[in-house]
């Protein structure tokens, strides 16, 4: 019996970004300079394969400092701590690495000079996201204030709204985004914002590429995990565009296959933490369902890198 045909559209860019590339390389740089095991605090990046291959090299993941033995290494994830976990790990003189996105830090460099100028600031983002969780802990809790929604910033009320900054999760939807900073500057016309926006390049140029398939496509598989921001805003940003069967799979044995039931034109892309093998992967299962023709589609070439700590250097590790 002869397979279906199947279109199978690849979203370009999708897949890895710097900040997590940089934030893997931490970790294996350390098991290779200071041997196993390497503590991790927090999933450094939000994929279980990823954290379950960095543990199957030495990798030891905890949520919090307590949980770290004496005498060795502790990594900060690329979402980006509190200022209170790196000052208690050198109250407690232990050697950590931080492998907080760079663009997380700025985001976070941003609330402090808001502060230091006398801004109360209004974090667009999602409660409880661990990138979100490191940007409140950068400021007075006093000092800041979440918002989630257009339907919240119409609302909130501030005590001085003429002493106004807005800053942003990396990880967001752009659309959703903007609406909420359109009403933010409605209401508050002096409201200072980042002078370049916080959203990250990655996180804008996958949402890009499936807004370029979505509407071609009779379903989109986006290859991701469920506690990951930018994977989960590919879904809705699939849907936004009409795609009317959008999906959120981890590995390919979690896919139920009757969602593409009755399809001729696959979307497929991925998260920023999840790695090509998974997209190679997914694309094999599909193989074996269908007589899948593969179609790349041509996107943004992403060229940042983003440069390691200075204690796992070239010159540092050969030292």
């Amino acid at each position: 019996m002869s397979k279906r045909p199947l279109t199978v559209l690849l979203a370009n860019p999708r897949g890895f970004c710097a900040g997590v590339e940089r934030a893997i390389e931490i970790v294996e740089r350390a098991l290779q300079k200071y041997g196993a095991p390497v503590y991790v605090r927090h999933e450094i990046v939000h994929n279980r394969f990823v954290v379950e291959s960095l543990e199957s090299k030495g990798a030891v993941f905890v949520e919090e400092l307590d949980e770290v033995p004496e005498g060795v290494p502790v990594i900060f994830s690329a979402h980006g701590v509190p200022k209170d976990v790196p000052a208690d790990a050198e109250r407690r003189q232990m050697f950590y690495l931080d492998a907080t996105c760079p663009l997380v830090s700025k985001v976070h460099r941003e609330a402090e000079r808001h502060v230091r100028v006398g801004h109360h600031i209004l974090l667009i983002g999602h409660a409880g996201h661990p990138e979100v969780v490191g940007t409140m802990g950068q400021v007075p809790a006093d000092a800041i204030t979440l918002v989630e929604s257009a339907a919240e910033a119409e609302s909130i009320a501030v005590d001085d709204p003429e002493n106004l900054a807005y800053i942003t999760q990396t990880t967001l939807s752009v659309d959703d985004t903007a609406e909420i900073i359109a009403v933010l500057r409605r209401r508050f016309p002096r409201i200072h914002g980042p002078k370049k926006e916080d959203i990250c390049y990655a996180t804008t140029n996958r949402q890009e590429a499936v807004k370029a398939i979505a509407q071609q496509c009779d379903a989109l598989l986006v290859v991701g995990a469920p506690n990951s921001s930018n994977s989960q805003r590919l879904v809705e940003v699939a849907e936004r565009e009409g795609c009317k069967t959008a999906v959120l799979v981890q590995r390919a044995e979690d896919l139920d296959w009757s969602q593409l039931a009755g399809i001729s034109t696959l979307g497929l892309t991925a998260g920023a933490s999840a790695p090509e093998v998974l997209v190679e992967e997914l694309l094999q299962a599909c193989r074996d369902h269908f007589d899948v023709s593969i179609r790349e589609v041509s996107g943004v070439v992403e060229d940042v890198i983003f440069k390691l700590p200075k204690e796992l250097s070239d010159r540092a590790a050969t030292g």
